[in-house]
């Protein structure tokens, strides 16, 4: 099935594009979709357990299953002051 992925901020950096399209087996969850984009871009293991994603606007879970047509976002940590 395929997914959108969107990148923001420090992510966009480290995987190299705004968006773009993925395919992920059916079933997949977001942790699915972590790992393979890790794989891909493996730069974006240095946000660790700070880059939180969010499916269809929601923040979610890494055991959260997707479907055909899903956006999925990568949303780095957030400075500011």
């Amino acid at each position: 099935m395929r997914i959108r992925i969107l990148a923001f901020a420090r992510a966009r950096e480290l995987f190299g594009l705004p968006q773009g399209d993925v395919d992920v087996r059916d079933g997949a969850t977001v942790g699915d979709v972590r790992r393979h984009l890790e794989e891909r871009a493996p730069r974006l293991r240095e946000l660790g357990a700070s880059l939180r994603l969010a499916r269809n606007g929601t923040l979610s879970a890494d055991d959260e299953t997707l479907r055909e047509g899903d956006e999925v976002a990568l949303l780095p940590p957030v400075g500011g002051g």
